[in-house]
């Protein structure tokens, strides 16, 4: 009898229905094709993961050992452990709970004098037969939870990825700065010491000396604010990686990287690819959680069906329970009708159904976010070659008239004035070089990261 009660419960399982209303996945609400991308691709290219876009091997190394030891990353792989663990026990509604209990009674009366009795039996305790589909909708709602912090987890990883790129990025630029700083202020010391000799022969006049020793002390200042900047970059560095990164796998400047140390992208594809992105991915999760959850508030407005059951063999003693004992059964469903809520169930129906409205805002906001972020990055490496061209143009010109005009100096042909002029012009000048040679690596690194990383 038991048996073919636990055989009719699976059948009454397979047949119960389900209130979630139909899940559509709402349009997304951007162009097809970036703005400076032109006619749309025939097909949607596939992306390479990390290791091929940091293609340095110091760095390469270097993200590997975040994505090892990063605080932040194992705090959320715990998060998803949890998440899937609180849907293993939401699902397990979804099966009755069977338990085997063996007693054994002996007593005394008056009348009967000393009387015992045994059963053994398995039972089925307050079983609900999800007949509308009310513990299946909250699994489901679970279930999605979970794959959202999957996707959150996988969000911070491509995150972690490419803020430990930057940061050793922007070490390698302060590296170029601080060495940069340095030659000058060679160059200005030795420019000071000439001056101050001219001056002694009575050919150079004090301003130029002035002049001269405040390009140095500047140049001098310098040296120690980059000094400062490389120590916190590493410090940063290490924070990010969870560890101290070994002397050999930091950079050296931005010269000395390769051109390709960091890969470009194609980006060629439809913004179709946005919907893989992590981050867009967490969001419909948590949409699809909310549509379950109100197929779980419709189904508090009908009956529930529970059931209590059980069934074994029952004895005068506990040796013969087995071999002559008697069988015994009991089955006890119960139907629960609400009648009068206080507008309880409304009022869960109607909040379950806001909050998936707002989801549906949240997703397609992430959406738009995410092209956006492409597009920025698209639109900054447009001009981005160009800019970067004529930089170092302007800093081969602005190295030709330091050079002129220096000579022209120490020939007495020149200023001194005009000498400081294309000093500071030139500095100024690879200053800005080395920012656009930074910001070119970090275009690279956020064109691969808002579209969404290594995209399968």
């Amino acid at each position: 009898m038991f048996r073919l009660s636990i055989i009719s419960l699976s059948f009454l399982l397979a047949g119960c229905l389900s209130l979630d209303p139909h899940y559509q996945r709402p349009a997304a609400p951007v162009p097809a094709v970036w703005p400076a991308q032109g006619t749309p691709p025939a097909a949607t290219t596939v992306l390479a993961d990390w290791q091929h876009i940091m293609t340095d091997s110091r760095l390469n190394a270097v993200v590997a050992k975040a994505l090892t030891s990063n605080r932040d990353l194992q705090e959320a792989i715990a998060d998803i452990e949890a998440a899937k663990a609180l849907y293993g026990e939401q699902r397990a509604s979804l099966f009755p709970t069977v338990d085997a209990e063996l007693t054994q009674t002996r007593s005394r009366t008056q009348d009967a004098g000393v009387s015992s009795s045994a059963t053994a039996d398995g039972a089925v305790s307050s079983f609900e037969i999800d007949l509308f589909g009310r513990n299946r909708s909250l699994s489901t709602a679970a279930k999605e939870t979970w794959l959202a912090s999957e996707s959150t987890a996988q969000n911070t990883r491509l995150t972690l990825i490419a803020e430990t790129s930057t940061a050793w990025i922007t070490l390698a630029a302060d590296n170029s700065n601080l060495k940069l700083a340095q030659d000058t202020q060679k160059s200005a010391a030795d420019s000071l010491r000439i001056t101050q000799l001219r001056q002694k022969e009575g050919v150079a006049s004090g301003p130029d000396v002035s002049e001269s020793m405040a390009v140095y002390q500047s140049a001098r200042a310098s040296v120690a604010s980059y000094q400062t900047l490389v120590a916190q970059d590493i410090n940063a560095l290490n924070l990010l990686v969870g560890e101290t990164v070994p002397q050999n796998l930091l950079p050296g400047t931005l010269e000395d990287l390769s051109p390709k140390a960091i890969a470009l992208v194609p980006a060629g594809v439809s913004s179709s690819v946005l919907l893989r992105r992590p981050d867009v991915q967490e969001a419909e999760h948590n949409l699809k959680s909310a549509n379950a959850d109100i197929g779980a508030a419709r189904a508090n407005f009908f009956p529930t069906l529970s059931l209590t059951a059980s069934a074994g063999v029952g004895s005068s003693s506990l040796s013969n329970l087995f071999s002559h004992g008697a069988n015994v059964w009991s089955f006890a469903p119960s139907l629960t009708l609400p009648l009068f809520t206080g507008g309880s169930n409304t009022a869960q129906l109607r909040y379950a159904e806001a909050e998936k409205k707002g989801l549906i805002a949240a997703y397609e906001k992430s959406i738009q976010s995410a092209f956006k972020d492409v597009a920025n990055a698209l639109a900054r490496r447009a001009t981005l070659s160009e800019q970067l061209d004529a930089q170092q143009q302007y800093v081969a010109a602005s190295q030709r008239s330091y050079d002129l005009a220096r000579r022209s100096y120490e020939t007495g042909a020149g200023d001194y004035l005009t000498v400081l002029t294309d000093q500071r012009s030139l500095w100024s000048a690879q200053v800005d070089l080395i920012a656009l040679q930074q910001t070119d690596f970090e275009n690279r690194i956020t064109l691969w990261q808002s579209l969404g990383g290594g995209v399968k």
